[in-house]
């Protein structure tokens, strides 16, 4: 499966009216979709939220697909934001392909979903509660 050009699921400050959504998408991408992680969880953290694999929750965002010319730059920039670098230990998150439902019309697709590496889950399973919901407040 080519996973070069996927395009992005967002669900904490990157999301429309997100704290780091002007920052890092506007002008940058061509679609900008509500859409659904299924086998996934939210899980607050300190001023951002982790998305936790587990079977049978869902988690609430957007699917957003970069403008082609912005697309290198713009992974490069999200790793960074995320603190992802591929098989560091010390991840906070972790890059992965998965599939995501488009709320409008119920199709599906691949995407970049940063999600909490192993050990934040396990630590997050362990002492908090995830967010009924699955939806990271937009302010």
């Amino acid at each position: 499966m080519d996973t070069t050009r996927l395009p992005f699921f967002v669900y904490g400050t990157l999301r429309p009216g997100g704290l780091n959504h002007d920052r890092f998408l506007r002008g940058r991408t061509r679609a900008e979709e509500p859409a659904r992680l299924r086998g996934a969880l939210l899980y607050p953290g300190p001023g951002y939220p982790y998305a936790v694999e587990a079977a049978g929750g869902t988690v609430r965002g957007e699917v957003v697909t970069a403008r082609p010319e912005e697309y290198e730059a713009l992974l490069a920039e999200l790793d960074r934001l995320e603190e992802y670098v591929p098989g560091d230990p010390r991840n906070l998150y972790d890059r992965v392909a998965r599939t995501v439902v488009r709320d409008t019309d119920g199709t599906t697709l691949r995407a970049w979903v940063y999600v909490a590496a192993p050990a934040v889950a396990a630590r997050l399973r362990a002492t908090a509660a995830p967010l009924p919901d699955g939806t990271w407040p937009v302010r």
